[in-house]
């Protein structure tokens, strides 16, 4: 609080540097005990990596946590108020962010369940209706502007959990739910296995998403208008 001696005098030096600095990096430092303050992840395998995945995707879970669809008290809690503007700061803060991406993991699975996780997340599996990972989220995983995320440094725990909440109805997005759809139709081997590949997959030498419209998606997706 700043205390002036006079109606008109000015605020002194040691008073105006009592105050926090208003810049995008202190307005998002109440991420960062669980998302690292870069957006970079920390040790615990829940809470993602935000750094340099698209502004758009940021921005619509923001959203999703402040409006109550997508629920973890803490988030829902820290979002509550915040405007549409702050939220799209935070988002644009993040998504510009390029901090290294963690060592690759090492595979705790079995060489015939990681081969089924590369199958799925190259291939897909038509007969069955599940698309290739790689159809929506790139060749490199590093996800399309603006809301499709990238897959990269992200630990399997975290993976299979979000798969898990997409099966189950608890994490939803905007009509057409792709994601709900697709995740529909994996069963809980796919989900592992999934998990399991793409959290031992290397860091690209470029981990920026690819501009929109780079590639077709293999259906509409309402996350990503055309």
């Amino acid at each position: 609080m700043l205390v002036f001696t006079t109606a008109f005098s000015k605020p002194t030096l040691a008073q105006t540097q009592d105050q926090a600095p208003d810049t995008p990096a202190a307005r998002v430092l109440a991420c960062a005990p669980c998302h690292g303050a870069q957006g970079q992840g920390t040790s615990d395998p829940y809470f993602p990596r935000l750094a340099g995945k698209p502004a758009g995707y940021l921005f619509n879970q923001l959203i999703a946590f402040r409006d109550g669809r997508r629920r973890y008290p803490p988030m829902n809690y820290l979002l509550e108020f915040q405007p549409d503007d702050s939220l799209k700061h935070m988002a644009e803060y993040f998504a510009e962010q390029r901090p290294p991406l963690p060592e690759q993991g090492v595979p705790t699975v079995s060489k015939e369940v990681l081969a089924h996780g590369e199958t799925l997340v190259t291939q897909g599996a038509a007969d069955r209706g599940i698309p290739a990972c790689s159809s929506c989220h790139g060749v490199h995983f590093t996800g399309m502007d603006p809301g499709i995320p990238g897959l990269l440094g992200l630990r399997a725990k975290y993976i299979s959990a979000q798969l898990g909440a997409w099966r189950y109805g608890t994490r939803t997005a905007n009509a057409p739910d792709c994601m709900q759809l697709v995740a529909g139709h994996l069963t809980e081997e796919d989900v592992n296995a999934i998990a399991a590949y793409l959290s031992s997959r290397p860091a690209p030498q470029d981990p920026s998403p690819a501009k929109k419209g780079s590639y077709a998606l293999p259906f509409a997706c309402g996350s990503q208008p055309n």
